[in-house]
C-alpha cells in the first residue's frame, strides 16, 4: 500500500501509450500518411516518395481542392507578391501585433460574399467552428444548442466545450428538431447548428425550413458551409446564397482550404457577433494569425470565384460525366441532390 512516506508506484507510461496504438491496429483504424508532393500546373498529378527508390508519379483523387484554385496562376502570383512584400509570417497574434492589411481586406471580401456586416478569420475551419460555437453558447446563460447528428467533429467539440445543454436531432429531420425545440423552455436562448452540404453522405440541409423553425422558436442559426463555399451560388457564397437564404442565417462559417484552395477558416455575421467572438474566443485571441502569404492567396481566390463561374460549372460537368460513366458500368451511385451552382 502506498503511504505518505513511501514512493509512489512506478507507472509504465510507455506501456500505456503502446497499448493505445495497439488498439488502433487491432481495430484496423491505425493510419499511415502517404508522403507526396503535388505538381504545380499538373493537378491532380503528384509524386509519391513512400516505399520507392525515387518519387513515383501518382494521381491524387482525394484532394479537397475541389476547383484546383491551389494551382491557379492568380493565387500563386498573389502569394509570391505578398511573400516578397511583407515576408513569410504574420508576426504574432492579432490581439498583440495587430492586423495585417491582407487580413482586413479578406474579411471585407468574405463579409460581402455572404451579405453580412463583418467576418473574422481563423487558422482553420476546425478552429473557427470550435472557437465560435464554444464562445457564443457560453456567453448566453442557459443556452441550448440543437445539433444535427451528422455535424462535423469540430462543431461537436465546440458545443461540448461550451458547457451548455445540447439536443441532437436526427439528420435533416425537421419534425424531430421541432419536437425538441417545442419541449424546451420558450425563454431559454437557443442555437441551431447544422451544415449545408454534409461531407459523408453529400446531402443538403433544408436551410429555409430550419430558418422557419428558428423564427418560430426564437433561435439563432449557425450554418457550416465548408463544403459549399466557392462551389455553389452565383458568386460562390454556398448553398445559402444559391437558395437565397443567406440573410436569414445568423452566422455562416466557411473554410479557405477546400474550394478556395489555400488554408484557413472564417465566420461571417453581423458586426456585434463578430466583435464578441473576436473579443472572447481563446481560439482566436491566443494563436498566431494566418500568414499574410496565405491570406493573400485566399483573397485572390475569393475575388476570382466571385467573378468566374467557369470553375464551378466545369467541376459539375465533370462530376455529372463521372456519375454517368459509373452508372453505365453498373456501379452504385448515391442519388444526386439538386446541385446547380446557380
Amino acid at each position: 500500500m502506498h503511504t505518505k512516506d513511501s514512493p509512489a508506484p512506478a507507472i509504465d507510461y510507455s506501456r500505456v501509450f503502446n497499448q493505445a496504438i495497439d488498439r488502433l491496429h487491432a481495430e484496423g483504424r491505425y493510419r499511415v500518411f502517404i508522403d507526396v508532393l503535388r505538381n504545380k500546373g499538373a493537378y491532380p498529378n503528384a509524386r509519391c516518395f513512400a516505399g520507392h527508390n525515387g518519387p513515383k508519379p501518382i494521381v491524387v483523387w482525394c484532394s479537397n481542392d475541389y476547383l484546383a484554385m491551389g494551382q491557379h496562376p492568380k493565387v500563386i502570383a498573389a502569394m509570391e507578391e505578398a511573400l516578397h512584400d511583407v515576408g513569410a509570417g504574420s508576426g504574432g497574434t492579432r490581439n498583440i501585433g495587430g492586423n495585417t492589411h491582407y487580413h482586413i481586406e479578406l474579411e471585407r471580401e468574405l463579409a460581402d460574399l455572404h451579405g453580412k456586416e463583418g467576418a473574422l478569420l481563423f487558422t482553420s475551419g476546425y478552429v473557427s467552428n470550435e472557437a465560435t460555437l464554444s464562445t457564443l453558447a457560453r456567453l448566453m446563460p442557459g443556452c441550448i444548442v440543437y445539433s444535427d447528428e451528422l455535424n462535423h467533429a469540430s462543431m461537436i467539440a465546440g458545443i461540448r466545450n461550451s458547457g451548455c445543454e445540447k439536443r441532437v436531432f436526427r439528420h435533416n429531420d425537421l419534425a424531430h428538431l421541432e419536437e425538441l425545440l417545442a419541449a424546451d423552455d420558450p425563454g431559454a436562448p437557443k442555437l441551431i447548428a447544422f451544415e449545408s452540404v454534409y461531407s459523408m453522405d453529400a446531402d443538403i440541409a433544408p436551410i429555409a425550413a430550419i430558418c422557419d423553425l428558428a423564427d418560430k422558436y426564437n433561435a439563432l442559426t449557425y450554418l457550416d458551409e465548408v463544403h459549399a463555399v466557392g462551389m455553389y451560388g452565383a458568386r460562390g457564397g454556398g448553398i445559402s446564397e444559391r437558395d437565397g437564404v443567406a440573410e436569414r442565417i445568423t452566422i455562416i462559417e466557411g473554410t479557405l482550404g477546400k474550394a478556395f484552395g489555400v488554408m484557413g477558416g472564417y465566420i461571417a455575421a453581423d458586426q456585434v457577433i463578430v466583435d464578441v467572438i473576436r473579443s472572447y474566443a481563446p481560439g482566436f485571441i491566443f494563436t498566431t494569425s494566418l500568414s499574410p502569404v496565405l491570406v493573400a492567396g485566399a483573397l485572390a481566390s475569393v475575388k476570382h470565384l466571385k467573378q468566374s463561374t467557369v470553375e464551378r460549372e466545369g467541376q459539375q460537368e465533370s462530376a455529372a460525366k463521372l456519375k454517368a460513366l459509373m452508372t453505365d458500368a453498373g456501379l452504385p451511385v448515391l442519388p444526386r441532390p439538386r446541385t446547380s451552382c446557380r
